[in-house]
């Protein structure tokens, strides 16, 4: 089970191009209708340099590396005994078409509840554009069974 030596755990960076096309069809999975979304003229015409990146699109994102998991087997958990507990997202400046984003995370917390059968695991992901400039922060809190 993941104790709190594992608060301020570091794992390796993740780089990922946002691409125009991508957030085209998220925006139509997500049912997000405003036109500055899926066309670059009217995303132009709001006043963005390229089409915008639809709130919660940074989650999918960080899904994009050859093995998204590979953090929680770093930490000795199962990914059979995991729960999606939350996610939250702060958002710090706008990512378009065309950024590269990076992905830097790191366990923030970890709480023992039911007498240690349950873990409650946040970990933090500060995600940076190609200039260095910070522009979202993502919260994700995930629940290990015991057993």
């Amino acid at each position: 089970m993941v104790d709190t030596t594992s608060i301020g755990h570091t794992f390796p960076p993740l780089s990922v191009d946002v691409h125009a096309e991508r957030l085209r069809l998220f925006a139509k999975a997500i049912g997000e209708t405003r036109p500055e979304y899926v066309d670059e003229a009217a995303a132009r015409a709001a006043g963005h340099p390229s089409l915008p990146a639809p709130p919660t699109y940074t989650a999918a994102l960080s899904m994009e590396g050859p093995d998204p998991f590979s953090w929680m087997r770093e930490l000795g958990i199962e990914v059979a005994q995991v729960l999606h507990g939350a996610q939250a997202f702060r958002y710090y400046a706008p990512i378009y078409a065309g950024d590269r984003l990076t992905f830097a995370a790191r366990i923030a917390n970890v709480v023992q509840k039911r007498g240690g059968s349950r873990a409650f695991i946040v970990k933090v992901t500060d995600i940076t554009n190609q200039s260095g400039v910070r522009v979202a922060e993502m919260r994700s809190t995930i629940v290990v069974r015991d057993g």
